[in-house]
């Protein structure tokens, strides 16, 4: 009484089974990406910047710079190299520092390493710290568990110890002949002292 006979659409629908809700269509998988593509985010280049350049102003920058020239300013990125035959002359405010050139400055950041041609005149803070032997260092150094944060630098700055003011003067005020010929040597004065004048022996 029924017909096993069907239609063509019919058909080919019940020989690829049965479909489900939440079945992705034929179209819209061929329009989705695949996930075997790699990720959608590529790892960012590094800017490098040669050692014929010479510049003059701030340079900013999350990523990584390798720099091999000449700067006065400061400089703030994610990662920093600073080439053998490079100068900075600032402020050097990144995550990781490598120093193999010039630095005039203090350098914040979270890793510092110094290579052994490394030439720092500066302060450092530091989360972690390793130089090299040859590396030369003029400054003061102090560790920070932030060292990238504003407070931590006020009081790195604030914490640094201040030059000695100079050394007082030795002045004799007693009145015999060696203290007024000291006094008038201080002076200005070109008289010999007391005991080395002839009429007067050292040994009395």
């Amino acid at each position: 009484m029924f017909s096993k006979a069907k239609t063509g659409k019919a058909a080919d629908a019940s020989e690829a089974g049965p479909l489900r809700s939440d079945a992705t269509p034929p179209a819209a998988m061929a329009q989705a990406p695949s996930k075997r593509a790699g990720p959608a985010k590529l790892a960012g280049v590094p800017s490098i910047i040669s050692a014929d350049v010479v510049m003059r102003g701030n340079v900013n920058s999350s990523g990584e710079i390798q720099f091999d020239g000449a700067l006065e300013g400061d400089v703030k990125a994610g990662s920093l190299i600073i080439g053998e035959k490079a100068s900075v002359k600032g402020e050097v405010v990144c995550e990781t520092v490598i120093v193999r050139g010039k630095v005039e400055g203090a350098i914040r950041a979270k890793s510092v390493a110094l290579a052994s041609t490394a030439h720092i005149q500066g302060d450092i803070l530091h989360s972690s710290l390793s130089v090299e032997t040859g590396a030369h260092f003029e400054g003061n150094c102090r560790h920070s568990d932030d060292p990238l944060s504003d407070s931590s630098a006020k009081d790195f700055r604030r914490s640094r110890p201040s030059s000695p003011p100079p050394a007082p003067r030795p002045v004799n005020t007693s009145n015999d002949e060696g203290g007024e010929a000291l006094e008038k040597s201080a002076a200005g004065g070109a008289s010999a002292p007391a005991f080395l004048s002839q009429g007067r022996s050292p040994l009395r």
